[in-house]
């Protein structure tokens, strides 16, 4: 122990973040295991969005290593490192051969989904340079990763409305928003949102009768849809099989169980693919040429996703697939059991969006019934409404939520009944009124922190898990006011003000 003064002259960092000498490794996965403590669970299928868990602790400790063994390998220089060639060619020609391809089929993979949608815009776009304002057209419930890319890239994006009944994409109100700017036509499978996929045989037929590139989005369904058929599924046609579909986009660090940092984009043909790459020979250093928006980038992640594919095979991918399509059933069913909720649409992935029953009554205040659930160990995601597409609860089902479900089940028949007797929704009138006359673009970190209790948002006391009034808040303003504010927040989240 040292005294006050000894203390005084030992040398401190210049900051608090880097300490002036190593610390051991054992202190630091100590702190680690403290700072994690308050997380969500990323094991045991509690956590029903953001996190994908197949149940198999060996199939997860054998991709740690991967990662781990390849973690210095730079994915910058395929030449330097031919061993990310050989794995990329293996995992672009696993999923090509899922989805409607061979292993001959041109690919890229990529650190997400949005990279892949990112870089399948920039192919479409750069493919059509004689268009100067290029545009793409999606339904209202494709990813946000395109409204990102259009912003990121310049293209406009226009959206379709979908069936209001079934939430899958019209092909017809598809078709109407396309025009000689038109450089890519999207269409889900599935949407996040509600788990439906696309009529893409139609989009993409009359996508392709324009001479309009079509892209499906599996990002969440690409590994999982051809091992539901497989389970006696109904599934769509929707991959490259189809005519019309000039590229696709599939996350293997969802239904893949790989670790994250995991996608895939596949293209019809080479063309499109190389309108995907950059190069760059305009400065005096090494010549430049990505087939991704990232230069530098740790080969991790692909011996991540090789090595939990090897692992798993077919038949443990097949396992799984039978799993969750069992669980999303047995949930089904449930949910429908219960006074006041139901489903959105019928689901075509293990995608569930729940929702309030009209037929009820009075509907549920489902944004307090996310933070119920939550109180006892389940997280359901809350989805806002937008442009008559009502306010639900997400829940995403994976292998190991068959042995769950009724558990979840059982929660969320104790929550309605907590949360019923608080009726409808209400936001504050008063905050609704008072932001509509606020520039928040205007106010400081601190001055925007200052707001928030107002807003009923508490990250530091005993409800700091409770977001219904933000949800509530939240969905009574328009999208772009929505945008405002949750950017302001994570500004402020990472700053001094709330960041600690």
């Amino acid at each position: 122990m040292t005294t006050p003064q000894q203390a005084s002259t030992t040398p401190r960092s210049a900051h608090p973040g880097l300490p002036e000498t190593g610390r051991p490794g054992t202190e630091l996965l100590a702190e680690l295991a403290v700072l994690t403590a308050a997380d969500l669970p990323t094991r045991g299928g509690h956590t029903t969005a953001y996190v994908y868990d197949s149940g198999r602790p060996e199939v997860r400790d054998t991709a740690e290593q991967a990662y781990v063994a390849m973690m210095e390998v730079n994915g910058l220089d395929p030449t330097a490192f031919p061993s990310i060639v050989a794995l990329e060619r293996q995992v672009v020609g696993a999923t090509a051969c899922r989805l409607g391809g061979d292993d001959t089929t041109p690919g890229i993979f990529t650190s997400g989904g949005t990279e892949s949608i990112m870089l399948a815009v920039k192919a479409a776009r750069d493919a059509r340079p004689d268009i100067l304002a290029p545009e793409i057209v999606v339904p209202v419930t494709a990813h946000a990763a395109f409204h990102k890319a259009g912003s990121y890239l310049r293209v406009t994006v226009r959206s379709a409305p979908v069936d209001p009944s079934t939430y899958r994409a019209d092909p017809a109100a598809t078709a109407a928003l396309c025009n000689e700017n038109t450089v890519l036509v999207v269409a889900s499978a599935p949407s996040y949102a509600h788990g439906v996929v696309d009529p893409v045989a139609e989009i993409a037929a009359d996508a392709a009768a324009r001479g309009i590139p079509c892209h499906v989005d599996a990002c969440v369904g690409g590994w999982l849809l051809p091992w539901l058929a497989e389970a006696g599924a109904a599934i769509p046609a929707f991959d490259l099989s189809v005519p019309g579909v000039t590229s696709l986009s599939c996350d293997l660090h969802k239904f893949g169980y790989a670790p994250k940092g995991a996608s895939v984009l596949l293209f019809r043909d080479e063309a499109m693919r190389l309108g995907a790459y950059y190069a760059c020979a305009t400065w005096p250093g090494y010549t430049v040429v990505n087939s991704t928006i990232q230069s530098s980038k740790g080969a991790g992640p692909l011996a991540g996703a090789w090595a939990t594919l090897q692992s798993l095979g077919a038949d443990g991918y097949r396992e799984l697939g039978r799993a969750a399509l069992s669980a999303t059933r047995r949930l089904i069913a449930g949910v429908e059991a219960i006074d006041g909720l139901t489903v959105l649409g019928t689901p075509d992935a293990t995608l569930v969006a729940i929702g309030t029953d009209p037929a009820a009554g009075a509907p549920l205040d489902l944004f307090a019934l996310a933070d119920e659930t939550r109180a006892r160990g389940y997280f359901l995601q809350p989805q806002l409404s937008l442009d008559g597409l009502p306010a639900n609860l997400h829940l995403t089902l994976t292998g190991v939520s068959e042995d769950g479900v009724d558990g979840l089940l059982a929660v969320l028949r104790t929550c309605v009944d907590v949360v019923r007797p608080l009726g409808p929704p209400t936001p504050p009138a008063d905050i609704v009124a008072l932001l509509g006359q606020v520039d928040l673009t205007a106010l400081d970190n601190a001055s925007f922190a200052a707001l928030l209790p107002a807003a009923g948002v508490d990250l530091t006391g005993e409800d700091a898990s409770r977001m219904a009034p933000v949800n509530r808040l939240l969905d009574a303003l328009p999208p772009a006011t929505r945008e405002v504010i949750v950017t302001r927040f994570l500004s402020a989240l990472y700053s001094p003000y709330l960041g600690g």
